[in-house]
Formats: structure tokens, C-alpha cells, sequence
């Protein structure tokens, strides 16, 4: 079964999606962690807090209080980031779904917390010596109950931490598994395109036992196959050029349309100027060279997807596909050009230059080659009829008929 390049592609962006997914939810995984040890650290330092205030000494009663004051508030402030922490804990709120059960504990913590700030402020401004040791058992009270409540609260962070890395071990093991068997699957399938393109690059009759692999391969291998059937076809080369003759133009151009893609196609007839078979001007040994310099020439600008063939003792049809018609013109110009700088040292003759004339057609989707072709060779009468050495175009026959 052959396998498709563009499943296999289209297969390969869900898995650098998936693989992207994993990535971005490691890391929030990550970053949640994280949150964990810092509700941690918060929690610890609530308690050292506490545990100052209790054994600060009192003897700047001024000095303690503005301490008292300023440690409460950090207190309290910690409550709150406990609050954010939870915010943007989404495993906890999401897959544990503790969200009542936290906000319920922080709003005993927080309780606790006021009672020992109370409990502190009145243990500092007593005087009395009698009542300064019950108000210190209060406070030693009210410590107790809020570090119960702290570790309570560390006992439960670290059993969530401990469900959250049971989900992580697993989650992680799951993609690795995953994400391994993927990446070697996916690589044996991009070797396999990459051994295709090296067959139809090197693409000869020793690799005749190869089995292509994607179907896409498959059909350009057929294309190419077809190709070679045609230029071993000798009913369709032209004996003397060994390019195309107007049956092989035929037959290579059914073959060639389907590669032009949304490229512009279009048709040019060369003809050799003053190169006719009823005027004879070489010798045939000095006319055929001169026939096969000029196709050489042509083939030289040849593409995938062209076709080109001596459709006449001196004319030669070029089949072109470009993105553009400006291109296709252009191409057909440099053509002329380079066949126009082609010089021959005859015996007897001289120094020959050769040049070509010729019509330039844009083949429209609803036209045959042959209806193009004939409207090329109008053109073509048109451009002898002014001289030689030129390539004209539609336009150029609209412009007469004006």
C-alpha cells in the first residue's frame, strides 16, 4: 500500500501540534509546582513571624508595638498571596477541585491569625504583672491554634503535591512513550520521501527492483516512465535533432499538461529565416548542423514542464509553461537571442549567422494546442512579411488589422 505525502504532512503538523501541547502543559505544570513550594515557604514564614513576636522582648514598648503592627500586617498580607497563589493553581481548582476546602482554610487561618495579632497586642500594652501572665498564656493559646492550622494546611499541600506528581509521572510517561514512537515512526516515514526523491533524481534501470513508497512519487515515477518511452519511440524523435517531431510534440504535450500547474502556457513557432527546403542555400551535411546547433540551442532554455520539436524542415514549436506571460515572452526572446549569436564558417560561404522569426501565442484552457499553433503561424507570416530576426505577438496582428 502506497502511503501519501500529504497525509503524512498533514499527520506530522497534528504532531508537532501535540507535541507543542505537551511542551506548554509541562510548563504549566511546572510553574504550578512551583506555586506549591511557595505556598510552602509562605505558610513557614507565617510561622517564624508568629514565633518572633512571641519571643521579641518588650522593653521599648514603643519600638515593639510599631513591630507588632508592621508583623501583622505582613501576616495577614501573606493570607492574601495565598489567595493569588490559589488564583493561578488551574490543577488544583480544575482536577482536584478543592476550591471550598482551601478558601475555607485560609479563612480559619486567617481567624487564627487576627486572635494571636489581638492576643499579641494586648499581651504588650499589660502592665500589670499578675494579668500580663494570663494575657501571655492567651497568646501562647491563640500560637498554637494558628500553627496548628499552618500545618494543617502543610500536610494538605503536600499530599496535593503528591496527587499532582502522581499525575505528572504518569502524564509524562504517557507522552514520552508517545512522543518516542511518533518521532521514530515520522522519521522512517520522511527517509522514505527522502530515498523516493532520490530515486527519481537518479531514476535509471538499475534501481529497477525499488519500491517507491509514497503514491506521489508514484505518479511522477509513471510520468517520468512515460517520457522515457517517448524518447525511446523513434516514430516520435526527429531523426536529424533528436529533439521532438510534430507527433512527439503531440503525444509529450498530453503527457506534460498536468505538470503546468496554474503556470500560463504558451506556444512559439520559430522559423529559420532564409532557411527554407524548396531553397536550399548549404549543403545537407552544413544544413543539418546548422538545424542541430539551433535545436541544442533551444533546449537549452527547456523546463520540466515544456516541450519543444522540429515541426518543420526550418520551424521549431516551444511549448512553455512560466508563471507569468510577461516570463514566457521573455524566455522566447532570450531564445531568439541566443540563436541570433550563432555564427558558421562555411566553405565558400563564409561566416553565417543564423536568426529565427516567430509568433507568440498565450494558449487560453479552452483552446487545443492545435488551434494555437495555428494562430502562431499566422503570426508568424506576419513577422516574415516585416523582415526577419523578430518575434511578434497578438497584439502585433491586432495592430495590422487597424
Amino acid at each position: 500500500m502506497k502511503h501519501s505525502i500529504k497525509d503524512i504532512f498533514n499527520n506530522l503538523r497534528t504532531y508537532l501540534f501535540f507535541v507543542f501541547f505537551v511542551a506548554f502543559l509541562a510548563l504549566m505544570l511546572t510553574l504550578e509546582q512551583q506555586l506549591s513550594f511557595m505556598k510552602i515557604d509562605n505558610l513557614n514564614n507565617s510561622k517564624k513571624i508568629m514565633q518572633e513576636l512571641v519571643s521579641s522582648p518588650q522593653k521599648d514598648m514603643e519600638l515593639a508595638l510599631i513591630q507588632l503592627n508592621a508583623k501583622s500586617v505582613e501576616l495577614l498580607q501573606n493570607i492574601d498571596k495565598l489567595h493569588v497563589f490559589y488564583k493561578y493553581d488551574i490543577f488544583e481548582q480544575l482536577v482536584l477541585q478543592n476550591s471550598t476546602k482551601y478558601k475555607n482554610s485560609l479563612l480559619q487561618l486567617r481567624n487564627a491569625i487576627e486572635k494571636f495579632n489581638n492576643a499579641t497586642r494586648t499581651f504588650y500594652m499589660q502592665k500589670n504583672e499578675k494579668l500580663k501572665k494570663i494575657e501571655k498564656a492567651q497568646q501562647l493559646y491563640a500560637l498554637n491554634e494558628a500553627e496548628q492550622q499552618i500545618d494543617s494546611m502543610l500536610l494538605q499541600s503536600l499530599q496535593d503535591s503528591e496527587a499532582k506528581f502522581t499525575f505528572v509521572k504518569y502524564f509524562v510517561f504517557g507522552s514520552f512513550i508517545l512522543i518516542f514512537l511518533a518521532t521514530f515512526w515520522y522519521r522512517k516515514m520522511l527517509h522514505s520521501i527522502y530515498e523516493d526523491i532520490n530515486y527519481l533524481f537518479t531514476l535509471d534501470k538499475t534501481k529497477g527492483d525499488y519500491n517507491i513508497f509514497s503514491m506521489e512519487a508514484d505518479a511522477i515515477a509513471l510520468r517520468m516512465n512515460r517520457k522515457t518511452q517517448v524518447n525511446d519511440n523513434p516514430n516520435l524523435i526527429d531523426p536529424v535533432t533528436g529533439i521532438n517531431n510534430y507527433k512527439g510534440l503531440l503525444h509529450s504535450y498530453s503527457h506534460k499538461k498536468f505538470m503546468k500547474e496554474s503556470h500560463f502556457t504558451a506556444v512559439a513557432l520559430l522559423e529559420i529565416d532564409n532557411f527554407s527546403k524548396s531553397k536550399r542555400v548549404y549543403p545537407q551535411e552544413i544544413a543539418q548542423a546548422m538545424l542541430k546547433k539551433v535545436a541544442y540551442t533551444i533546449s537549452l532554455h527547456e523546463q520540466p514542464a515544456d516541450v519543444i520539436a522540429r515541426s518543420d524542415y526550418n520551424q521549431f514549436t516551444i511549448v512553455l509553461s512560466r508563471p507569468t506571460k510577461e516570463q514566457a515572452y521573455k524566455e522566447v526572446e532570450l531564445i531568439r537571442e541566443s540563436i541570433s549569436e550563432l555564427k558558421f564558417n562555411i566553405p565558400n560561404y563564409g561566416q553565417t549567422q543564423i536568426t529565427v522569426s516567430g509568433g507568440f501565442v498565450i494558449k487560453p484552457t479552452n483552446t487545443t494546442l492545435e488551434e494555437a499553433l495555428k494562430q502562431a503561424k499566422e503570426i508568424l507570416e506576419y513577422a516574415k512579411s516585416l523582415g526577419k530576426n523578430k518575434i511578434l505577438q497578438v497584439r502585433d496582428l491586432a495592430q495590422r488589422e487597424m
